[in-house]
């Protein structure tokens, strides 16, 4: 069993410019640099050919399912236009549960220097899966709660921008493009808005609310994800200012989207 892989990777200006754009949709246009979540978008072909890696499968030979449980991203500098990126991933550890399989990896970015500028911790369920067994350890969640003042914040995200996000990010799966793939796969009312959009979504007001519109200032994004988010559903979003971290929660009116947030600024 293969726990590591390495993969070099780029994206063009226009890649980056475009993602921006749609993750700041109804927002004022942004000062021109790259999402802190792009570092996500430019490892997330390695991330998804982790299944792989570990051997995960079913007991009947199904298709697994993926659920994305938590996602941690942490910078010392955004991505750069063009840039080859060495994106190195390790498994850390799996565990089994009545679900499937838990699995926690991993991704160090590496410039053009060979200088390390990014690393992000994924937490992901194989739904259905039996093996492999468990190994290693999951990291924890370093999210907290904060009794500072709340800011509220309203949202939403138009079925228009799920399609959008969808080919920005390069994140094509059915349940965000197609009503019948996501009813297929146990979502009643039809396509989901991408977790991560979600996450964008909460970064790009804290960059505005507390960072002085400057993307550079984020050092780190983290969140669990706990429910889907359909198109169009208000979102409620919180946010305590904590020193130099802004805490978050985002819920729509029937329960938590994001859970145990935080945004981390210089």
């Amino acid at each position: 069993m293969t726990l590591s892989t390495k993969v070099v990777r780029k994206v063009s200006a226009e890649e980056i410019a475009a993602y921006r754009e749609v993750v700041r949709s109804g927002l004022a246009p942004g000062d021109g640099k790259a999402s802190p979540l792009h570092a996500f978008v430019l490892a997330s072909p390695v991330i998804d050919e982790s299944v792989g890696l570990i051997g995960a499968a079913t007991a009947d030979g199904s298709p697994l399912g993926r659920v994305h449980l938590s996602q941690e991203i942490h910078v010392q500098r955004a991505i750069r236009a063009d840039e080859p990126v060495t994106v190195a991933l390790d498994v850390v550890g799996t565990r089994k549960s009545g679900k499937g399989v838990q699995v926690a990896m991993k991704v160090a970015l590496l410039g053009e220097d060979g200088e390390q500028f990014g690393e992000l911790v994924t937490g992901a369920m194989l739904v259905g899966a039996v093996t492999p067994d468990t190994f290693g350890q999951l990291p924890p969640h370093p999210g907290k709660g904060s009794t500072a003042e709340a800011t509220v914040v309203a949202q939403s995200i138009a079925r228009a921008t799920v399609t959008r996000y969808a080919h920005a990010s390069g994140d094509l799966n059915p349940i965000h493009l197609q009503d019948e793939a996501a009813i297929e796969a146990g979502f009643a009312n039809g396509v989901i808005a991408h977790g991560m959009s979600v996450l964008a979504v909460v970064t790009e007001e804290v960059i505005d609310r507390f960072a002085g519109g400057d993307a550079d200032r984020v050092k780190s994004v983290g969140a669990r994800f706990s429910a889907a988010v359909t198109p169009d559903t208000p979102l409620e979003i919180v946010l305590q200012e904590d020193e130099n971290f802004v805490r978050f929660s985002c819920k729509t009116p029937t329960g938590p989207a994001l859970k145990s947030g935080w945004v981390e600024l210089r």
